[in-house]
């Protein structure tokens, strides 16, 4: 049941107290919603229609406001041109190169570059040749490549490229001999999917449309296939609900439909949410242009297939949490598929979790992490051996394999401390060689100095959370000194250890990093996960809590000095953690966060994330929405930390008017007197490729917490 109750309330405090900021006049229109006989009431629904000339204009004025007072604090732009001179120190940076027919496919970014081009090589060592450069392609638009996909001969390339961070891409194909566009053009599609073998198709993932206002717009995708040279309208609903009912594939689930080279004989399938369990299909590859495909079951939910999952030939491999909480990787024949006795070729580590496999032509790389550090171990697929693959330096391995008819993979390594730096492994020697491509950046002096302390703090229930603190040698413990934690705690990421240039060059300005590994994440495994999942997630804003309050016990830092930040699904975690210990932090960062969890599945990109956080629909589910949502936790006559919510107008994931509610209700309630900001990136998303958005963005940040927090560097100019 639901009613609505206008009322003519603007401000709870009046106008004196908020005089300083001069906030936007907030009206407050109560809907209530009756669920399961409690009524939850929302005095900022209006808020969530993005069309409304009133809503538009409330967050032009927010952001006008936001950007006038930001662009008074000192060091905010010396703080870009840093990020800007470090980025120069970076060497090209180049991004999952593909390997077809001998031409080697990339996107590469210069140092200094905004966004990064579309190159092609003869072989490992051939000349480099530009194929696509977002920049000039469409005079006075910054577009970014979100994918590039060559067909298996290597004469053509599916380029999908987008606008402003819109995460909704456009599809030209290109012909790579000519560096000539083909006719077809394909609109507002989320992904293009794989060639046909024939090299005369792809597929790609259709949605309703491309507006992330319209909560229905993402409903009922489908995977079409795209005959090169025929007309866009007539391609073929290849894998949706419509076209296989019996399926009974949900409104909200993303149905993905691919071709693998190292598996011809088949056609795959799989149902995408958040849900980490998957669901695969497949049918022989033979029933292709039959029109009537006759899809079977590769997996269930109940296999529990999570993570990683790859095919080869008449095998599958896959990652699984079923009797394994550390996970394990198994595998079985596709020819007659039964993961309850597949075979365990990656077995589960008491110590260690799963985190992913990388197949070549003999080897499969196994990565486990200890929640910190991984470890590398190879299995030969021919004698069935495995042993340990001996790192050059321990951090975060990622790992690939451009071509699977070798052995050999890029093995990229960074740490906390340590830039990334890519080498190149021979699985049939175990040796490692310098990279081709990606080298590794020289830093200050100052850059190498970072001390990396790893902790474990007790829990409110007494379950001890692992932290990792991050600060300049010689820092003294007494309480004086900026910290800035940041977490996230959901899906079951890991904040695993990476070389952030942004959050290091804090630390280099004697600010305290610390990163909370709260649950919610899988630092620990699947139950680490759970824990902190829907009943449970309370658990991941009161890890945070207890980081926080050991910073302090300890003189890292104190509540006047000590700043939260969360991003997306992290929105949960910091508009909880102030709501619910408001008196422990100075200030806090919102960015393209969730804070209003109640209403998340009534946004275009909320059906999908049902899964990870749960419906109002369900009683037990919509008393643990109630408790994420911080929105609804937002108090009269409470003195908050100083606030700084960031929107992307085009973010198809995080809708502005998520962290746009939150902002209005501390606005409206809070006592403190300290300012309560809302900025909106309007050539932004959930997040961009373009440097010059991303460094001025999180600048904006920093800067606003650093202020708040008392560092002289960044402080309100005279």
């Amino acid at each position: 049941m639901k009613k609505i109750i206008t009322s003519s309330v603007l401000l709870l405090f009046g106008s004196t107290l908020f005089a300083q900021w001069n906030y936007p006049k907030t009206k407050m229109e109560i809907v209530s919603d009756t669920y399961f006989g409690v009524t939850y009431n929302d005095p900022y629904r209006w808020l969530e229609d993005l069309k409304d000339p009133n809503v538009i204009s409330w967050f032009k004025d927010q952001a006008d406001l936001t950007n006038t007072n930001l662009s008074k604090i000192s060091g905010r732009d010396e703080l870009i041109a840093e990020w800007k001179k470090l980025d120069k120190l970076q060497p090209a940076v180049y991004y999952s190169p593909i390997k077809e027919n001998g031409k080697i496919f990339y996107q590469k970014r210069m140092p200094g570059e905004k966004v990064s081009k579309v190159y092609y090589r003869e072989q490992m060592q051939g000349a480099e040749q530009l194929l696509f450069d977002p920049l000039t392609f469409i005079p006075g638009k910054t577009l970014s490549v979100q994918q590039i996909i060559p067909s298996y001969d290597g004469r053509k390339l599916v380029i999908a490229y987008s606008e402003r961070g819109a995460e909704v891409s456009t599809i030209q194909v290109m012909n790579v001999d000519t560096k000539q566009f083909l006719p077809d053009i394909i609109m507002a599609i989320v992904r293009p999917g794989s060639w046909t073998f024939d090299n005369n198709a792809f597929t790609y993932m259709w949605i309703k449309s491309a507006d992330n206002t319209d909560p229905t717009s993402r409903l009922n995708p489908k995977t079409k296939l795209h005959k090169l040279g025929t007309n866009v309208n007539s391609d073929i609903d290849f894998f949706s609900n419509e076209t296989y009912p019996a399926l009974k594939i949900e409104s909200k689930v993303y149905p993905y439909a691919f071709f693998l080279k190292d598996s011809k004989e088949y056609i795959f399938a799989r149902e995408g949410t958040v849900q980490r369990e998957k669901k695969f299909y497949y049918a022989p590859i033979a029933q292709l242009h039959s029109g009537n495909i006759q899809w079977k079951p590769l997996s269930t939910l109940d296999d529990k297939l999570v993570r990683s999952a790859d095919m080869h030939g008449d095998k599958m491999y896959a990652i699984t949490h079923n009797g394994a909480k550390n996970y394990k990787l198994i595998t079985t024949d596709l020819k007659k598929p039964n993961w309850a006795t597949a075979k365990i070729i990656g077995p589960e580590k008491e110590t260690q979790t799963l985190e992913s496999f990388t197949r070549s032509k003999d080897y499969l790389l196994l990565t486990y992490s200890d929640g910190i550090n991984n470890q590398i171990y190879k299995y030969n697929t021919k004698d069935l051996s495995s042993t340990e693959v001996k790192l050059p330096f321990t951090g975060l391995v990622n790992i690939s394999c451009m071509d699977t008819k070798t052995n050999d993979f890029f093995i990229a390594i960074t740490s906390w401390n340590k830039p990334l730096t890519e080498f190149l492994f021979d699985a049939n020697t175990n040796s490692f060689s310098d990279s081709p491509f990606n080298k590794p950046a020289l830093y200050p002096d100052s850059y190498k100095n970072l001390v990396v302390e790893e902790v474990e703090v007790k829990g409110h229930d007494g379950v001890m959370i692992p932290l990792t603190i991050i600060y300049k040698k010689g820092l003294k413990k007494d309480g004086s000194n900026v910290c800035l934690m940041d977490a996230y705690g959901a899906y079951g990421i890991s904040m695993s250890p990476y070389f952030s240039v942004r959050l290091n060059s804090m630390a280099v300005k004697g600010v305290v990093i610390a990163i909370p590994h709260v649950r919610g994440g899988s630092e620990k495994g699947q139950d680490w996960y759970k824990a902190g999942y829907k009943t449970t997630k309370p658990n991941t804003w009161k890890d945070f809590i207890s980081c926080g309050e050991y910073l302090v016990a300890q003189g890292y830092t104190s509540p006047s000095k000590l700043a939260g930040t969360g991003t997306s699904a992290g929105g949960i975690l910091i508009t909880r953690a102030i709501t619910e210990r408001p008196d422990l932090f100075a200030a806090a960062i919102c960015n393209v966060g969730v804070a209003n969890a109640m209403r998340v599945e009534f946004s275009s990109n909320g059906p999908a994330n049902i899964p990870e956080f749960g419906t109002v629909k369900d009683e037990t589910e919509c008393k643990a929405l109630y408790e994420m949502d911080g929105m609804q936790h937002v108090n009269a006559g409470v003195k908050y930390p100083a606030v700084i919510c960031i929107a992307g107008w085009n973010d198809p994931r995080v809708v502005a008017w998520q962290p746009g509610k939150f902002a209005a209700a501390v606005q409206n309630t809070s006592t403190s007197g300290k300012p309560v900001l809302m900025k909106i990136n309007y050539d932004n998303g959930h997040f961009t490729e373009d440097k010059d958005v991303t460094f001025a963005n999180f600048a904006d940040q920093y800067a606003f917490a650093l202020w708040q927090c008392g560092h002289p560097d960044f402080q309100l100019k005279k």
